[in-house]
């Protein structure tokens, strides 16, 4: 199978320009041949950059009620018509998709906001929404905790691939309710620069004995729209390049494929052999002839909350 990493830049805060450009994107991966195109972590419609750089912990600061209500309108529920468009590319270019995007609550949560993940296969559509299970430090100013309905692989082109979003793939045992799905490929989703995944992508690769493709978007100050509410403090105070790529690939015995890519802008593609990860799996099977089934025990709770199903 052959997998690419789409390492470039979102029109931030603009969700139909970017659904466009995720749909060019799909395209051009078509063009190349590519069976499964990764986007990076919140594509649609941006990265919530501003919060690490700006007091956003002040309670009731009307910038940051803004900027929040800017954000909140930029993205995208998981029914809504621009998933259906996104999904009819995927089918007609056949190429599955795994997107990152701001996915918004429906119905009564239509004020929350989860840092999700969209899983499209090329003939079978939508595959499910994975909601990260814990947004980290200041992401929890703007995302929601999620949940485990949407932890699950799904075969894709004759794979088994899964898939996390940023620093939820340090967490150890939603890593091995995939290893548990029969995860052959494993994808993470990250905002950008490869510092933040150090580490956690080749350990990935070894401990699952999964190909690991790490997928890294880009991002500056000039992407971003002039009436944004922050935008003119961030650049008098010097902020530029926020995202700079780093996308990655390694095999499942720990090599790295494709090292970190830092400031290019473009597909990152290679073609995978299943075969290696069962070659792999001879010496360590983390969920096969090395588990411990009679000591150790994973339960995991998949529903998902609906308040709008407490009501007759």
């Amino acid at each position: 199978m052959k997998i690419a990493a789409a390492q470039i830049r979102p029109v931030w805060l603009n969700k139909r320009a970017t659904v466009a450009k995720v749909i060019d994107t799909i395209k051009q991966a078509a063009a190349e041949e590519i069976d499964l195109l990764a986007f990076p972590e919140a594509f649609v419609s941006g990265y919530p950059f501003w919060l690490c750089r700006t007091d956003a912990a002040a309670f009731g600061d009307p910038k940051q009620s803004e900027a929040y209500a800017c954000f909140l309108d930029a993205s995208m529920e998981a029914d809504s018509a621009e998933v259906k468009e996104i999904v009819e590319a995927a089918r007609d270019y056949r190429v599955s998709v795994y997107l990152g995007f701001n996915e918004r609550g429906s119905n009564v949560g239509r004020g929350t906001l989860y840092c999700a993940l969209l899983k499209i296969d090329a003939s079978k559509g939508v595959l499910g929404v994975h909601r990260k299970l814990m947004p980290t430090h200041d992401e929890r100013l703007c995302w929601a905790a999620g949940d485990a309905h949407g932890l699950r692989t799904h075969q894709i082109s004759g794979v088994q691939v899964g898939g996390l979003c940023c620093w939820e793939n340090w967490m150890p045992m939603a890593r091995f309710a995939l290893y548990c799905g029969g995860e052959e490929l494993h994808i993470s989703l990250w905002p950008g620069n490869a510092a933040v995944a150090e580490g956690i992508v080749s350990a990935t690769a070894r401990e699952g004995r999964v190909w690991s493709l790490s997928v890294h978007g880009l991002l500056s100050m000039n992407d971003i729209p002039d009436d944004f509410p922050f935008k003119q403090e961030l650049i008098a105070e010097g902020f530029d390049a926020i995202f700079n790529g780093g996308s990655s690939l390694v095999a499942p015995d720990g090599s790295v494929i494709i090292p970190p890519s830092p400031g290019v802008e473009g597909l990152i593609s290679h073609t995978i052999d299943v075969k290696t990860v069962y070659e792999n799996r001879q010496m360590f099977d983390v969920t096969g002839h090395y588990y411990r089934p009679d000591i150790f025990d994973l339960r995991i709770r998949g529903d998902r909350f609906d308040a709008a199903k407490l009501w007759p």
